[in-house]
């Protein structure tokens, strides 16, 4: 891995920028900023402020680097389990494990791809909405604030091909996210089957079922800048 880009003026948190879920040629991929210093915003309400200045979909901080201990916000609420966080944070940190509030995620490297460990009983309820066709799916518009949404239709089916996006509805900027580990997990598990999933404008993430309820995810991350608040 993993240097360290350029850094912004200025003096106070170093935050790194990584993008989660690449496309083969390192476009595409969620935003992600990694504060790796997590003691510099002690308690929860800093770190939600900084989250939401940010805007990010979610924003990382590092309580333990050598044990892997993060703790994760969107920028209106805290988060126990994300997907695109925690591999982003492992690719980051070079981690075996990383360890949010919901509970120990296994990681492994294969080549260009970091891979997690998760279960889908930790992700919050999403609403999987299937579609007839990938073209009815890039259609879509983004819905009113109110219930997430993962929107997914078949491009490959033998293949385990899927075209998705995500639309979070709470309200915070967010309106539509473009690479949902988090919800690529629950779809996995309702399917049962691995998938190759291309969401929002061309991220791409992988995803393969294992036993006793875990699910592994996996995807390309890369250091887009350091910038300082």
């Amino acid at each position: 891995m993993n240097t360290t880009g350029e850094a912004g003026t200025g003096t106070g948190t170093e935050i790194d920028v990584l993008r989660v879920f690449c496309a083969g040629d390192g476009s595409h991929g969620n935003a992600l900023g990694v504060v790796r210093e997590g003691r510099v915003h002690p308690d929860e309400a800093s770190r939600q402020a900084l989250a939401k200045e940010l805007g990010f979909s979610e924003t990382v901080f590092v309580d333990d680097p050598e044990r892997g201990i993060v703790d994760i916000y969107a920028p209106g609420l805290r988060l126990p389990f994300a997907g695109h966080p925690l591999v982003g944070a492992a690719w980051l940190l070079d981690l075996e494990v990383i360890c949010p509030p919901a509970g120990e995620v296994w990681v492994r490297g294969d080549g260009e791809f970091t891979w997690i460990e998760a279960r889908a009983a930790w992700v919050p309820p999403r609403t999987l909405r299937q579609y007839a066709s990938a073209a009815e799916v890039d259609a879509l518009e983004v819905p009113e604030p109110g219930e997430w949404i993962y929107a997914w239709a078949w491009e490959e089916e033998a293949a385990g091909r899927i075209r998705a996006r995500a639309f979070p509805g709470r309200g915070d900027g967010i309106d539509e996210d473009e690479a949902t580990g988090a919800a690529a997990l629950l779809l996995t598990e309702r399917l049962g089957r691995a998938l190759n999933i291309r969401q929002g404008r061309g991220s791409q993430l992988l995803t393969a079922p294992g036993p006793d309820g875990i699910v592994e995810l996996g995807g390309r991350v890369r250091l887009e800048r350091t910038l300082m608040r």
